[in-house]
């Protein structure tokens, strides 16, 4: 199969899962109920939004009932157009419909998905200062924070929910990646539908923090930014599809598979292993490297290559030892494996370099 070919089979089984994903009901009725009250701090009546994503009144006061993204997308949008509120009655002033494009329209010209945060953590200032988004960098993850400015009552979870899926939709979107999450953390109790953060989030989720959070590998603060203003205007015809489904493509899986493998220093790692560390099934790891064009057969071997190469280069540690880290059964079958790789036995090649 040629590259075009597979990258357009990848792109149909994408194209298929958002359909399947579109049309399973993941989205609590809190949320929805977070809509209807909407409407009753302005006097209105949901009726008409409540059609258009046809949701039936015994689901809006249903415990554990969901709506599914079509749904929920045709519920929100029309209220935020008729209520002319993007923030659905969050804050202490509207925010008009067109708001959070235009904050789009501020970061997109942005040169890297870092400058793109800052100007978003700015510019949103601007906006409302009930909450103040913070970016904040370390040695290997980035952190966006929101800090409450003032009590948000009975709508907190559903806005800083939302607020965080603004974001990070926008974010995947602009650099044409998934983010894949190290952890999410929020401000108040674990709530009821509690099965819903790890599909819109990640499975490491935790509750009564001092903020609400999301954290992530600072390596995708370097992604430059792909889109176009005429690509901004297509996305935010369905915009609201980027707060409830998760991205799938991850632009840096492939890197962080190999970080993931250099980091074990020749243990033995199966698939499941790493795919635990990559908060991942294995069925979805072997998938999306498989979209990607490679494997984590082919990942294993690379790495086992590189780490070999930079052991003989260094010229101290005996081949013997050299072949037992890299994870091969002997010296014999570690230099069969290394001619095949660079045309060189080990031997051979620590001699170039001395």
């Amino acid at each position: 199969m040629t590259f075009q070919a597979a990258t357009a089979t990848a792109r149909r089984a994408t194209t298929r899962a958002t359909t399947r994903a579109m049309t399973r009901a993941m989205t609590p009725a809190a949320f929805v109920r977070g809509v209807v009250a909407a409407y009753a701090r302005y006097g209105r009546d949901p009726a008409e939004a409540l059609a258009r994503g046809q949701v039936l009144l015994d689901l809006v006061k249903s415990i554990d009932g969901r709506v599914t993204a079509s749904q929920f997308e045709a519920l929100a949008g029309h209220a935020m157009r008729e209520l002319d509120d993007e923030a659905l009655g969050w804050f202490s002033r509207r925010l008009p419909w067109g708001t959070y494009g235009m904050l789009c329209r501020a970061s997109i010209t942005a040169p890297n998905l870092e400058v793109a945060l800052k100007r978003w953590c700015r510019h949103h200032r601007l906006l409302t200062e009930d909450v103040l988004f913070e970016l904040a960098i370390g040695e290997e993850s980035a952190t966006i924070s929101i800090r409450e400015q003032r009590d948000l009552g009975p709508l907190r979870e559903f806005c800083l929910v939302t607020l965080l899926r603004y974001v990070l939709g926008f974010s995947c979107w602009g650099v044409d990646s998934a983010i894949a999450l190290r952890a999410a953390d929020f401000p108040y109790s674990e709530p009821e539908h509690v099965a819903v953060y790890p599909t819109i989030f990640c499975r490491t989720i935790s509750f009564d923090a001092d903020r609400a959070r999301i954290v992530f590998d600072k390596h995708y603060l370097s992604l430059p930014l792909t889109r176009s203003a005429a690509d901004l205007d297509n996305m935010l015809k369905g915009a609201l599809r980027l707060t409830v489904l998760p991205y799938r493509r991850d632009r840096l899986l492939v890197e962080r598979v190999r970080r993931v493998l250099r980091e074990a220093r020749g243990r033995s790692l199966g698939a499941e292993d790493v795919a635990n560390e990559l908060a991942l099934s294995t069925r979805t790891m072997h998938r999306r490297l498989r979209e990607e064009a490679t494997s984590l057969r082919d990942l294993k071997e690379e790495t086992k290559l590189e780490f070999a190469k930079q052991e003989l280069m260094r010229g101290r540690t005996p081949i013997k030892r050299i072949a037992e880290i890299a994870g091969f059964r002997n010296e014999k079958s570690f230099s069969r494996a290394f001619r095949s790789w660079t045309g060189a036995s080990p031997r051979e090649f620590r001699d170039r370099y001395r």
